[in-house]
């Protein structure tokens, strides 16, 4: 008598599924035959998570509004702002929890502006959160006069939300995990996350089945600032300085995870786990092209050419089916 799996569970673990864990595997033999020394080892482990967590914040920020068919490009934008406004009022004298907050609540002010541009104004998420972005850059410039903002007192307790260190790995590793867990339960078991996906997937169809897709779609933007905001404190606690262009350096990578974690998983639609396997992977590969002294371009290539694959690959899946 054999014993068999059930065809779900084959299934779940087919390369169509889950391809970027075996993409990983893949990296993970590849880099450790190329460098058994430096790569083999539990250093290179937490290098990965720690340089990952930002990443990962970054890229779920993402999910909400892509789950609702919206772009936000301005995300990278609300970063920087998010962290230049923390590092300003901590300098001034203000409370971490406080300074931290008025972070956040900055970010969210440009989740307002960009529901207004999108919902209320009816221009293009992709057009407008890029205008918006934009504007939010040239405030910014004009506040710090491009200047990052460095004091003693930024490397003090504004520096241990993300430098802070728990069983080897930085805090924002168990942030970025927290938020992963918070949004897959939002968008697989609530009915407002069904809704959303409803809302991406055909949203004349959701809106004529009763479904309030520009309410959802406001708040979808502002969940994303939300994130942001606080990704983007963390990552000046990470620094300890408030970086006028800290946030911009994400934008490529945070789209790249968002969009190869939704081959992942959930074929075709956005979710947190395919997201943080996704980012797992392009952060192993990206870690191990630096440990093999690959020149600085190698690293974005590597992103764009699996993105750019994995894409494909789910193109031509749908257009079999």
């Amino acid at each position: 008598m054999t014993l068999t799996l059930p065809t779900p569970r084959l299934a779940a673990l087919s390369p169509r599924n889950i391809g970027a864990a075996y993409v990983l595997a893949v990296i993970c033999v590849a880099f450790s035959i190329w460098l058994p020394r430096t790569f083999a080892n539990t250093d290179t482990v937490r290098q990965v998570l720690n340089s990952g967590a930002i990443t990962a914040m970054a890229a779920l920020a993402l999910i909400v509004p892509l789950s609702a068919r919206v772009f936000d490009l301005s995300f990278a934008y609300t970063m920087s702002l998010a962290g230049v406004t923390a590092a300003h009022f901590t300098v001034s004298g203000t409370a971490l929890p406080v300074a931290a907050a008025l972070g956040i609540g900055a970010a969210l002010i440009i989740g307002v502006v960009n529901g207004v541009v999108v919902v209320s104004m009816g221009i293009d998420s992709f057009i407008g959160t890029l205008a918006t972005g934009s504007l939010v850059q040239a405030f910014i410039t004009y506040f710090t006069n491009d200047t990052s903002i460095n004091n003693t007192l930024l490397a003090d307790g504004f520096a241990k939300l993300g430098q802070g260190q728990l069983l080897g790995v930085t805090l924002p590793v168990y942030y970025a995990v927290a938020l992963a867990v918070a949004l897959w339960v939002f968008l697989e078991h609530t009915p407002t996350g069904r809704r959303l996906q409803a809302t991406g997937f055909n949203p004349e169809a959701a809106r004529l089945a009763g479904i309030r897709t520009n309410r959802l779609k406001f708040g979808s933007l502002l969940a994303s600032a939300l994130i942001a905001g606080f990704a983007g404190v963390v990552l000046a606690s990470s620094i300890s300085a408030g970086s006028p262009s800290a946030g911009t350096s994400y934008l490529l990578p945070g789209f790249a995870a968002a969009f190869l974690g939704a081959t992942q998983f959930k074929n075709g639609r956005f979710n947190a786990w395919g997201t943080i396997v996704a980012v797992l992977m392009l952060g192993t590969g990206v870690i191990g092209l630096g440990l093999a002294s690959a020149p600085p371009w190698a690293a974005n290539m590597f992103t764009g050419v699996v993105l750019i694959a994995a894409l494909s690959a789910t193109g031509l899946r749908l257009k079999r089916r």
